[in-house]
């Protein structure tokens, strides 16, 4: 899963990946310290791995991970090649989500390119340029569809999925916040719409408003995310960016201090999750733990073709347990047996979030 960063320069942008990959990109006062996209990958936090590990004393524990991108900041005029803005389009296309980072804290001290705070103002610079960019995808989608017509009349319907997605953006709205069945899907996913993408807002506080429920600045970046079908997570930057250099029963103590359960990253891993539709089935044994990420609704087979292609080819049957029965089971896979706590199952089988599975398959 590879995630992009994006938002206005000076929002937080740089300090929030910095602190959620500890990979050290520039974080300056001024417009486009960062370039080129700076990437790093984070492990995915899950407790269920660290008792498995106990349990079963194993050599190795994987967990799964997410890749966050950190795009340029963005200006008014990207889609016509102002600031940096072809290159943050096309670093844009190559993610499947966008995290993007408003600024929700006054400091006077640090430059807003506007020159004022407005979330919601934000929001619509780098929503208009996406909208822009999109435009001219469909026109030549279009030009293209209205040229085939002559030699394939059945390219109608798809001419009226793109006019109908054109007049959509004309009308100010992004694509994912349009009402669509499984045939606008396949024609709009071939084209790949920056608007059509999942998008996750990140507002960024003040350290002093990081427990804060009332900010109203937050209270309109989550209303807007609504209405769109998105998420909207509240971090503080700069407190991630402290907690990123202390060890794990110290940010533990710190995230007390402050009167917050979870970390800003814990938060955003989560809503990225549920954005995206992901789960994770597991792994176990001696030898090693691991965490596995698929798509919810994924079959059995499908889920063993993320460890090997062979597994998926050769599927015969999944021998599975939860976790929590597993865990009750002090992961005594006879013990389970004799409880008739491990299903055996076939090609159908949808896997579950938390399923401990063992795969077997022939080639």
């Amino acid at each position: 899963m590879k995630l992009g960063i994006v938002g206005l320069p000076n929002v937080g942008k740089s300090t929030l990946f910095n602190a959620i990959t500890k990979a050290g990109a520039e974080a300056a006062n001024y417009p486009f310290c960062t370039i080129e996209p700076n990437v790093g990958v984070v492990t995915v936090p899950d407790k269920r791995l660290q008792v498995l590990h106990d349990i079963y004393n194993s050599k190795k524990t994987i967990y799964t991970t997410i890749e966050f991108c950190d795009i340029a900041g963005l200006v008014k005029g990207a889609s016509k090649g102002e600031g940096l803005g072809n290159k943050f389009l096309g670093h844009i296309r190559e993610v499947s989500a966008i995290v993007h980072v408003v600024r929700c804290f006054e400091n006077d001290n640090i430059v807003h390119v506007n020159g004022h705070i407005d979330p919601l103002e934000d929001i619509d610079t780098i929503n208009t340029e996406l909208i822009f960019a999109d435009l001219e995808v469909l026109e030549r989608a279009i030009a293209r569809t209205q040229k085939n017509m002559k030699a394939d009349k059945k390219l109608g319907s798809k001419l009226a999925i793109l006019e109908r997605a054109k007049e959509w953006l004309e009308s100010g709205k992004n694509i994912r916040a349009m009402e669509m069945d499984e045939d606008d899907h396949e024609v709009l996913d071939e084209i790949d719409l920056l608007t059509s993408k999942p998008i996750i807002y990140v507002a960024n506080v003040s350290e002093d408003e990081v427990a804060d429920t009332d900010n109203p600045y937050v209270k309109q970046v989550s209303e807007l995310a609504a209405a769109e079908g998105a998420r909207c997570v509240q971090i503080c930057a700069e407190i991630e960016a402290e907690m990123a250099e202390l060890e794990d029963e110290e940010r533990e103590a710190f995230l007390e201090d402050l009167g917050i359960e979870e970390s800003g990253l814990d938060k955003l891993i989560k809503a990225s999750y549920s954005l995206l539709d992901l789960i994770s089935y597991l792994t176990a044994g001696e030898p090693e733990v691991r965490a596995w990420t698929i798509k919810r609704g994924t079959k059995a087979p499908q889920a063993a073709g993320k460890i090997h292609t062979d597994f998926e080819k050769g599927f015969i049957r999944a021998e599975t347990i939860t976790y929590d029965q597993l865990v009750e089971c002090g992961g005594n896979l006879g013990k389970a047996r004799e409880k008739g706590l491990i299903r055996s199952e076939g090609k159908d089988y949808v896997v579950q979030d938390g399923d401990v599975i063992h795969f077997l398959f022939n080639v």
